[in-house]
């Protein structure tokens, strides 16, 4: 098993995260697939996790001002789930983030995932809210 992350702007890495996307937020969770892809791919550094060349992880970073960046559309594959993968994919958005001289990130978690970005060190700010028809929490951290 050989496991990577790729970054970029390609259309191979957009479309194997996209595959990911797909598989856990339309598939699994319901989101219609209208709002799944919005006007902020075409623009975002996407990042696409592979298990021997499969695409089974995913996350998109962009820059919303000159300090702050937001994490968005992380998603592990079921299988891949609790096995560090999304730790790995948080890591390397952070590294991007100082790439991109950003030092704050922020992201709006599904509720039932505040958890995990507890645990890689974001904080809930605010009140739930829903969003694709699913709760979800704003989380902040500094890097």
């Amino acid at each position: 098993m050989q496991r990577e992350i790729r970054v970029g702007r390609s259309e191979s890495i957009y479309e194997d995260a996209l595959t990911v996307r797909k598989t856990v937020f339309v598939e699994e969770q319901g989101v219609d697939p209208e709002i799944e892809v919005d006007e902020h791919d075409e623009t975002a550094i996407h990042l696409a996790a592979y298990d021997d060349g499969e695409p089974v992880g995913a996350g998109r970073f962009r820059t919303l001002d000159d300090r702050t960046g937001k994490v968005e559309r992380i998603a592990v594959l079921a299988d891949y789930r609790d096995g560090g993968l999304g730790r790995a994919i948080m890591g390397r958005i952070e590294e991007i983030a100082r790439e991109e001289g950003v030092d704050r990130l922020v992201l709006h978690s599904q509720t039932r995932a505040a958890p995990f970005y507890a645990r890689v060190g974001y904080e809930q700010v605010g009140e739930e809210f829903e969003e694709a028809g699913i709760p979800h929490v704003e989380m902040r951290t500094e890097l």
